[in-house]
This record gives C-alpha cells, sequence and structure tokens, in this order.
C-alpha cells in the first residue's frame, strides 16, 4: 500500500517540486493550502507572498498538473492568534519576536500536522530545506545540502516525536537544481520569484503595523547606560537591540541600542562596545537531541555564523548557554538554536544576554 502523505503548499516553487519529488516516488499525495486571510498579498516589487488568495490558486494549479487534490484550509484565526498577537505583544514588551518560526510551531507543525494525523496521513511534506535522519537513538533534524538555504533555524520547534512524521523532500537539492526541476517538470510556477517580506504584513513596514494593531505606543527616555537621560523615544516598539540609526541623537562616537527597558519605558544607549554578551538565558527550550554535548554551537538569528559555547540545561524548559567569544547584539525574544555539526540539538527563545566576566 502506498504511503499517504498531506504536503503543505504554499504555491511557491519549493513545495511544487517537493510535491513532484513526492509524487514521482510513489507516494499517495495530497496538497493543502493554509489560507491566512491575508488577501492577495505581494512584496514591494509586486512578487506574489505565501498564503495569499493568490498563493492558493497556484497551488491548486500545480496540484491539478500532478493529478493531486487540492484543499484549502481556513487558519486565519490561528494566524491572529498564535503569530499576530504574538508579533504584536513581544514588540511591545521589547522584545524582538521572530514570526515565522511561531508560525511553523504553531500552525505548519502544530494544527497542519494534527490534521494529517486525524486523517490517517503517514507524513505531512513541506518544501523547507531541512533534513530528517534517521539513527539507532531515533530521528534528527539536520542540515540540508544546500546550507545557504538552510531553515533548520526556523524549524527547531519541531516536537521530537513529531520528527517520524515529517518529510523534507528538498533536503538534498540545492535551490538551483529546484528550480531546474520546476522547469523540466513545467510546472506553473516555475518561473515564480521567492517571497521576502512577512506575509501578514501588507502595504506598510512592520513599525507602522505594529502602531496600528497596538494602539496608543507612549514614548518616554532614552537613557545611557550610566542612567543619563539623553533624548525621547517616541515608542520602544521602534527599537530593537543593536540598532544605530533613528535615535535622534548627536554624539562625537556613534551610539546603538544596548537594551529595552520595557517597565520603565525606556530605551538604554551606549558604545559598540557595550553591545557584546558572551552569556545567554534561554527559555522555552525544546530539546530534540538524545545525546546533547556540553560544547557546541548555537546560531542567535537567521544566517548567523554558528559560534562556539558551552551549553547548561536547567529544570522548567530553561537552558544557558556561555559562548566562547562575545557574540554581537544578542537580542531578547529571538530564538537561539544549537547544533552539533549537521545535528539540530534544540533551542529556546532569548530570555535575556549580559556579559559574564
Amino acid at each position: 500500500m502506498k504511503k499517504r502523505v498531506l504536503i503543505a503548499m504554499s504555491g511557491g516553487v519549493d513545495s511544487s517540486v517537493a510535491a513532484y519529488l513526492l509524487k514521482e516516488s510513489g507516494y499517495e499525495a495530497v496538497g493543502v493550502t493554509m489560507c491566512l486571510g491575508i488577501g492577495d498579498s505581494r512584496d514591494d516589487d509586486g512578487t506574489p507572498r505565501c498564503c495569499g488568495s493568490n498563493a492558493i490558486a497556484d497551488a491548486r494549479q500545480v496540484c491539478a498538473q500532478l493529478n493531486m487534490a487540492h484543499y484549502v484550509l481556513d487558519f486565519s484565526r490561528e494566524l491572529e492568534r498564535f503569530v499576530v498577537d504574538d508579533f504584536v505583544a513581544e514588540y511591545s514588551a521589547g522584545r524582538t519576536p521572530n514570526p515565522c518560526i511561531r508560525c511553523n510551531e504553531y500552525l505548519k507543525f502544530g494544527k497542519l500536522l494534527n490534521y494529517a494525523k486525524e486523517l490517517r496521513f503517514d507524513f505531512l511534506a513541506t518544501g523547507h530545506y531541512a533534513k530528517i535522519d534517521y539513527s539507532q537513538k531515533g530521528y534528527n533534524l539536520c542540515r540540508p545540502k544546500d546550507r545557504k538555504k538552510d531553515q533548520t533555524y526556523f524549524l527547531y520547534r519541531i516536537k521530537k516525536a513529531d520528527l517520524a512524521a515529517v518529510l523534507f523532500p528538498l533536503a538534498d537539492y540545492t535551490k538551483e537544481e529546484v528550480r531546474r526541476i520546476a522547469r523540466q517538470a513545467q510546472l506553473a510556477v516555475a518561473a515564480k520569484p521567492q517571497s521576502q517580506d512577512i506575509c501578514f504584513i501588507i502595504g506598510t513596514d512592520y513599525k507602522e503595523f505594529l502602531v496600528n494593531k497596538a494602539g496608543n505606543v507612549p514614548g518616554g527616555d532614552i537613557v545611557t547606560t550610566a542612567g543619563d537621560i539623553v533624548g525621547r523615544h517616541n515608542g520602544i516598539i521602534n527599537y530593537t537591540r543593536g540598532q544605530r540609526g533613528g535615535l535622534g541623537i548627536a554624539a562625537k562616537e556613534p551610539l546603538y541600542v544596548i537594551d529595552i527597558d520595557a517597565k520603565n519605558n525606556r530605551v538604554i544607549i551606549g558604545s559598540k562596545k557595550e553591545i557584546p554578551s558572551n552569556f545567554v538565558a534561554v527559555k522555552m527550550f525544546n530539546r530534540l537531541a538524545d545525546d546533547f554535548p556540553a560544547k557546541s554551537k548555537a546560531m542567535i538569528r537567521y544566517r548567523h555564523t554558528p559560534a562556539a559555547c558551552r551549553i547548561k540545561i536547567l529544570d522548567n524548559d530553561k537552558a544557558e548557554a556561555v559562548f566562547d567569544e562575545p557574540q554581537e547584539a544578542v537580542t531578547p525574544g529571538q530564538s537561539i538554536v544549537f547544533y552539533n555539526d549537521d545535528i539540530v540539538l534544540g533551542g529556546g527563545l532569548i530570555e535575556t544576554a549580559r556579559m559574564r566576566r
């Protein structure tokens, strides 16, 4: 009997080629697109984004080409509840969230994966650039062939128990190879550009979006690390750790956002040498690997070069990391993800970061 796989299709090249590869491999494949209630959303250059009405039409067309059934699920409430509301709340609290990680955790590998299980599918597949490897100790989330497109940073919150039910068909392909397959298969989306921006922010930038969502955004003091008031800010949602521009303060040397004190509505600034941190407190830790070495490498943001660190796992889903070398702009609200070579060990949210002598 053929294995049944539900394929999350965004209407883009990657998920379309993933569907094609699974069909070619003999799976009984069904396509599904999440309707997020964001209309015909496009980037500034006109490129259609994922999950809008245009994406649904593109996914349906590809499924028709591949002789696959295609369904649309309304996840608009889940997007608002788990992603958008959190995005606004985190910025309002002086933290810098990553909405794509939340979307993967709660929508794709949360509700959609549960939906696949309820309908007796063997797997949920996506077009992410990541890999699932099996060893004697179980399944591991690993880096893909195409390191430039590696998306494991966004996927670390998948539950370890769910790895066996997930397929990443693009694991052993580069983006160039995926494009070539799409052209050779004459898929309708073969020439479609890649979307870049946050899908639910349409026709504006994220700061304007936050102001519109949060309502009243009070200004407050800009202070130095010594506590001296040197200016006023126009709402902490407009600032993030490591930011240089937009402070409106003249000084002999460049000034940067060192921290955000949400409790007292203050933006704390200082010199570049005050930005780095070597100690990170981690919350909401998700462990993926059985063997967790004391020494590993960690990414503190997407495309950050993994840096050597020591990790200590604590109780209550918490952990601590100490980097061998101080890291620039370790930002609360972002994720820290730990690696042992190609294997994703786990990760969590950055709660605090500081220099520890």
